[in-house]
This record gives C-alpha cells, structure tokens and sequence, in this order.
C-alpha cells in the first residue's frame, strides 16, 4: 500500500526555500504514487518493471545495440544482458547481427514486442491520478512541469 504522507495546512511560512523544499516533497510523493501504479501496472501485463522500462526505452523501428540500451537506462551493461535475455525468452526482443558490423548485436523489437510495448506505453500514461484536475489546471501543471524539467526529463521523447 502506498505510504501516506501527512498533508501541510498551507504553504510553509519559511520564505523561498521552504516552499521549494515542501515542493519537492509533494513531487516526490506524487512521483512515488505514479511509481506504484506502473508498477502494478506493468506487473499486471506479466512483466518486472526494469523489463517494461527497457522494453519502452527501445525504438521499435530503429534497432539498437545492448551498450546503447545501458546508457539510455543509466545501468551497467551486466544489467542489460539480463533485461534482453528476459526480453528474448518472452519473444519480445530479438538479437541480430547489425548489418554494418556483424561482431555487433543489435536488439530488434519483434511484432510481439511492438504490441506489448503499446501496452507498456498505455500504463506509463496512466493519468487516473490527475482526473480531480480541471483542464486548466491540467494545462497548467503540464506548462509547470515542463518549466521545472526545462524540457530535458531523462527518456523523454515526446516534444511539447
């Protein structure tokens, strides 16, 4: 169950960098809520949630070398192997040699692969955790989100 954190009366009285403190906590509460739902998520479809992330991380249409999946995931390549050897066994992944170096590898998305990473994707969207929002403030929180982020979140894609 998630951990419940207590709720602040209002904004803390301390000036500037305890709002910002208290800030950062409530993200952080928010982030790990968001967490436990793909989570859950991701553990419904079958998969951990480091699988899932490697699976989501890979282009389906652009086929990738282990190294530079463990440089897009910030782990260590050992790692990796593990994440593609689950990859493989579930049919989601293969290794093939790459074309322009065949003493590469390089991980392909198979056909199974693309229709659970639509899977994985529409879990890592999951907004039911923004639904009390009006579309303002939605619009709002995303034009915040993006300001503290600068437009740089690891793994993002996406544009605006």
């Amino acid at each position: 169950m998630a951990q419940r954190i207590p709720t602040e009366a209002g904004p803390p009285s301390g000036g500037r960098a305890d709002l910002a403190g208290a800030a950062v906590r409530r993200i952080m509460h928010v982030a790990s809520a968001i967490r436990h739902r793909q989570d859950a998520g991701v553990a419904g479809l079958g998969l951990t949630p480091a699988v899932a992330r490697a699976l989501h991380v890979l282009d389906p249409d652009r086929p990738l070398p282990a190294r530079t999946l463990a440089d897009q995931l910030r782990c260590d390549r050992s790692n990796v192997t593990t994440l593609v050897d689950k990859l493989e066994q579930a049919g989601l992944v293969e290794r093939r040699a790459d074309p322009t170096d065949r003493r590469q590898k390089t991980l392909v998305v198979t056909e199974a692969g693309r229709r659970m990473r639509d899977r994985v994707e529409r879990v890592m969207s999951d907004s039911r955790l923004l639904a009390g929002l009006t579309d303002a403030e939605l619009a709002t929180l995303h034009e915040l989100v993006w300001k503290v982020a600068d437009g740089d979140c690891p793994g993002e894609r996406a544009s605006r």
